[in-house]
């Protein structure tokens, strides 16, 4: 007979789970202790919750099956919150497993009391709204099809993270072994869309003589890649990428165009007014998606490929509601194949990057100029992981997705510090060497996930863009409030060779100048490693609403 913390290893480990991460505590070591004893499964152990639901999220975003994390109750619980909430913004598959005080105890002053009961939070109401299912438990027999269920609901159509509290007292009982038994592979959502509108969509495509297609992260989450690739080519169509689905495809392919949206550029306002119809496949094109090009999109007939509606409405507008693997799948076999045409791209504005009014810092450098330093060293296989803020505008704006890698920069809720753990994730999924791009602010928020780096040895190079400051704060400061003041301006700080001094594992690389950091960076280097690129917090990133503020029409260069 199995305990449930046992039969949940066991179940983990046949769904093809090879690392699981977390942050210890009474009320969850018990699972702790199972998935020491379950030989197929590591136990990661991050700093703080938040960085292990980031390391399950980045874990499952580059290819692993299903990202998982452990947390104890009270606070450690809470501290996922914000976790939970970008994968479930952005559809990540997820499992949380979070530890719970005794059942005889609750409602009668349990210490970290998650159950709504005498006067405690409700554990259950808070994790629903993260989440795209949440059970708490009262027993172990309930287990079985209670996981079932959570995997079922994190592996669906529309996957996102999915929680199980789970009372200690449940974790140590045995499970009946008469008790139903529930397939621990659960059938993934794999709904094709309508077959009239799939025939609707193919009709409205043959007679348009030129078509955008604009991408986003739901190919990814449905792993539709290639059927994305295969309806490009088939209707020799152009192709933009939401801000969030830079590595969904070939970035050096002669179709593609560059990103839509904020971190975009305004030529694709002109490329999409010379197209008779526009493709949106995996988004639903939020304003971060379609900032800048609402107009023309509002013009153009418009065929939603999604397992959501669309936010955007053309006229008329095709919604093949459904898995977008299939749904790519059946429209392609609508379609005849186009002869290739030659490819009339509309060259984005170039021009240096614009800058605040005011002395720029001596010895910084410019984003674009240290991004496409980075991405003249960086391996065609690697993972990119990209923080939020000045320097997530800045990297996807500037740099293209490795052409074999994953390029990744969660806008579910844009949270800061999200790259340190998610890359953690990445580089245990799939063991490629992976780089983080982050401001010094999301460092002081969560860098200290770089000792887990180092406490596994991991790939990674940790690549800091230090303007002393909460850059894109002080850009808002100075756009919309006079700039007479700042509250997001730091005293100085040696990140590098604190980092150096405080983890003498630690390789740190010089990257005071373009040539600096390509050299530093195409040296090999077997675990993690840091490096310090001094930027000049005047500088405005390539933001669509920033841009417009000071030279309206603008745009910063390519994208």
């Amino acid at each position: 007979m199995r305990t449930a913390a046992e039969y949940v290893a066991y179940s983990l480990e046949k769904l093809g789970v090879r690392h699981v991460f977390g942050v210890g505590g009474a009320n969850i070591e018990d699972l702790f202790d199972a998935v020491h004893r379950t030989p197929a499964l590591l136990g990661v152990l991050a700093k703080h919750e938040f960085s292990a639901a980031t390391m399950a999220d980045g874990y499952a975003r580059v290819g692993a099956p299903l990202g998982v994390v452990m947390a104890t109750s009270g606070g450690g619980a809470l501290n996922l919150v914000p976790a939970l909430a970008e994968s479930y913004a952005s559809c990540v598959p997820v499992l949380a497993l979070v530890g719970q005080p005794p059942t005889s105890m609750e409602g009668h002053g349990a210490f970290q009391d998650g159950s709504g009961r005498g006067g405690s939070i409700d554990a259950r109401e808070l994790f629903r709204s993260v989440s795209v299912h949440c059970e708490s438990l009262a027993s172990a027999d309930e287990l079985p099809y209670a996981l079932h269920q959570a995997l079922s609901a994190a592996l669906g159509e529309r996957p996102g993270p999915a929680v199980l509290l789970l009372p200690k007292d449940v974790q140590r009982a045995k499970i009946d072994p008469h008790a139903p038994a529930y397939d621990l592979q659960p059938s993934r959502g794999r709904r094709a869309p309508a077959e009239d509108d799939v025939k609707a969509a193919a009709e409205l495509l043959a007679d348009a003589r030129s078509v955008l297609v604009i991408a986003g992260d739901g190919v990814a989450r449905h792993h539709a890649r290639n059927e994305l690739a295969a309806l490009v080519e088939r209707l020799d169509a152009r192709v933009a990428l939401a801000p969030d689905a830079r590595d969904v495809y070939d970035n050096g392919d002669r179709r593609f165009i560059g990103l839509a949206g904020v971190m975009g550029n305004r030529s694709l306002t002109e490329q999409l007014a010379r197209t008779d119809a526009c493709v949106v496949v995996g988004t639903r094109l939020p304003h971060l998606a379609h900032a800048g090009i609402e107009g023309e999109l509002a013009r153009r007939p418009l065929i939603s490929v999604h397992f959501e509606p669309s936010f955007e409405t053309g006229a008329p507008r095709i919604e093949l509601i459904g898995h977008v693997k299939l749904g790519l799948r059946d429209l392609v076999a609508r379609l005849a194949a186009r002869p290739a045409q030659a490819v009339e791209v509309i060259p984005p504005e170039g021009g240096p990057p614009t800058f605040l009014p005011g002395t720029r810092t001596a010895g910084t450098l410019r984003f674009g100029d240290a991004l496409q330093a980075i991405m003249a060293a960086m391996p065609d296989h690697a993972n990119v992981i990209v923080d939020a803020g000045n320097t997530g505008a800045s990297a996807v704006h500037w740099m293209r997705s490795p052409s074999r890698g994953r390029f990744v920069l969660a806008l579910g809720m844009g949270g800061m510090g999200y790259s340190f753990g998610a890359a953690t994730g990445a580089a245990f999924a799939n063991g490629r060497r992976t780089f983080v791009l982050a401001g010094d602010g999301a460092f002081f928020m969560h860098g200290l996930e770089i000792h887990t780096a180092l406490q596994y040895d991991l790939p990674i190079t940790f690549i800091l863009f230090d303007n002393n400051a909460h850059g894109m704060c002080v850009t808002r400061e100075h756009l919309y409030f006079g700039g007479d003041y700042s509250y997001n301006t730091f005293r100085r700080s040696e990140l590098a060779s604190g980092l150096g001094a405080m983890f003498p594992a630690l390789k740190v690389l010089a990257g005071r100048s373009a040539e600096e950091i390509e050299h530093s960076l195409r040296v090999p280097c077997a675990g993690p490693s840091v490096m310090c690129v001094d930027v000049d917090v005047r500088e405005i990133p390539p933001f669509l609403p920033f841009l417009q503020a000071v030279r309206p029409g603008g745009n910063g260069g390519p994208g």
